[in-house]
């Protein structure tokens, strides 16, 4: 696994979302835009994290900010997860985690004594200019909206 860091350029990617129209990060000039990856939807510390997001919503958009959730999951999905939850923003499905492989944040984890291949959660910050800005990957589910905010402030 050898992840983005702050200074590197981010990887232009299309993938489709939760109405699978594709959506790229070209399409978010001008912006910044929060690329957050998350294991899988509608599990109970996914469904914080997306939780604290949605409810930052109004703040992250006076802040010139764009959140895009990534995924392995299935594009059919996502539109569950965001019609359960009423989720404001847009989730891009990554099924053959090849942006989950650009970014660096697919590789081994660990659960319960078994090891396998999966997302790592982790949010990259890409500035206006399409370089990442910031990377947050020290944070609990439940403030991860939190320490965002907290660093876009300051």
């Amino acid at each position: 696994m050898n992840m983005l860091k702050a200074g590197d350029v981010a990887p232009q990617f299309s993938l489709p979302n939760q109405d699978n129209q594709t959506v790229s990060l070209s399409d978010f000039k001008g912006k910044k835009v929060l690329v957050y990856f998350y294991p899988k939807a509608m599990t109970p510390g996914c469904t914080i994290q997306a939780q604290g997001l949605r409810d930052s919503q109004t703040s992250l958009a006076e802040l010139n900010v764009e959140v895009l959730g990534v995924s392995p999951d299935a594009v059919k999905r996502l539109p569950k997860f965001i019609e359960k939850e009423n989720l404001n923003f847009t989730l891009l499905s990554d099924e053959d985690h090849a942006l989950a492989d650009a970014f660096g944040v697919w590789g081994l984890k660990k659960f319960m004594g078994k090891e396998y291949d999966g997302i790592h959660r982790i949010t990259f910050l890409i500035n206006e200019n399409g370089e990442i800005e910031h990377v947050f990957d020290k944070f609990k589910t439940k403030d991860h909206h939190e320490v965002v905010l907290a660093y876009l402030q300051k």
